[in-house]
């Protein structure tokens, strides 16, 4: 019989795996928070961890955490064929799975989503810029490309958000 694995059990994963990986969900509220607050003079950190938090509760974006991690670490290790370990231990240029892993998880949260990742994935703010960077500390091809599609997504949902919250006020 085949196992079948709790939500809870990879919902602990994933915060278990970015946390041994040096990623803290404020890491990622604060590129959220960079994103939002031009927009949102009100915007306070805690609302981005909150909505960094609604994002990692998804299953698709908790698969796409899971999978990118195990592949940086087998890399890390040694543990994956040639040329596939050279492609992501050099985090090649034209090799794509990395951001098309990380773009999967990102279309549930629309077009403001998917425009932001492109931004984040081009300018590597906080700490995409950080483990992008880390070639003698660890591998993070996947990572960095991952931290990316949480943090655009979050930000997406909160545009969202406060769009919901103002039509509310307009109504009443």
């Amino acid at each position: 019989m085949k196992r079948q694995v709790h939500s809870k059990e990879v919902r602990t994963a994933v915060f278990e795996k970015l946390n041994q990986r040096g990623v803290k969900i404020e890491d990622i509220a604060f590129i959220v928070y960079e994103m939002q607050s031009a927009y949102h003079e009100d915007l306070h950190i805690d609302d981005c961890i909150e909505s960094v938090e609604a994002v990692l509760e998804k299953r698709e974006v908790q698969h796409a955490v899971l999978v990118g991690i195990e592949m940086d670490v087998l890399c890390e290790k040694g543990m994956l064929s040639e040329p596939l370990q050279s492609l992501i231990e050099t985090d090649e240029g034209l090799f794509g799975c990395d951001e098309t892993l990380a773009i999967g998880s990102v279309y549930a949260y629309g077009s403001i989503a998917l425009t932001t990742f492109g931004h984040l994935d081009k300018n590597k703010i906080g700490i995409i810029k950080k483990l992008d960077t880390k070639r003698n500390n660890g591998i993070h091809t996947f990572l960095d490309d991952l931290v990316a599609s949480i943090a655009a997504s979050a930000s997406s949902r909160l545009a969202h958000r406060y769009r919901d919250e103002e039509e509310q006020q307009s109504e009443s």
